[in-house]
């Protein structure tokens, strides 16, 4: 069997080759060792990188892990990458998605009664851009289905799970008390890359 250096230099490379999170469990089954085991060693591969003065860190999203850069180093990246394309979050795109967020699992229904208008295209939208997925189905009547967020949501908002959302009280009330700065046209500020 080899050693704990020998998986945890595994699992960098495949870290680097895979490129989006890669799951703990996906992992472990490669390198043929217990789940528990793969954790200990990726959390020790997240504070080796982070503690150090590397150019790479290692972020855990939601029981997975992978390399992002340093936010010290953006400046350089910035000029050395040509523009990244931004997508746009509208105000209801974003008061739809703290919903969903903080209510999930909910339905298309519970969404529009919090905020008094019709969500479904906005919802569509949301699942085009990989934030919102379908869950499953509720228990009520016509068995409506149940809207959550999706580990694309946690990695563009850099989360590692939900609990690190911040604590609202009650999310109606933010919404209308907290509505972000508009651009121009009409588009929220709050940008996220692709």
């Amino acid at each position: 069997m080899p050693n704990r250096n020998s998986i945890k230099s595994a699992f960098e490379s495949m870290m680097f080759v895979w490129g989006e999170p890669l799951d703990v469990k996906t992992a472990a089954e490669v390198v043929n060792i217990d789940k528990k085991t793969a954790y200990e060693y990726f959390k020790e591969l997240k504070q080796e990188y982070n503690d150090g003065e590397r150019g790479l860190a290692v972020r855990e999203t939601d029981g997975a892990f992978q390399f992002v850069t340093r936010a010290e180093n953006f400046d350089y990246l910035q000029r050395l990458c040509t523009p990244v394309k931004e997508k746009r979050l509208s105000q209801a795109a974003l008061e739809v998605l703290a919903i969903i967020a903080y209510r999930q699992p909910v339905t298309k229904g519970e969404i529009d009664v919090i905020r008094g208008v019709k969500c479904e295209r906005v919802v569509e939208g949301l699942m085009r851009k990989g934030l919102v997925e379908e869950t499953g189905r509720s228990s009520a009547i016509g068995r409506p289905v149940l809207y959550g967020t999706t580990r694309n949501f946690l990695r563009q908002f850099d989360l590692e799970s939900l609990r690190d959302l911040p604590d609202i009280d009650d999310i109606e009330d933010a919404i209308h008390e907290s509505a972000p700065d508009e651009s121009p046209d009409g588009a929220e500020q709050i940008t996220f890359l692709k």
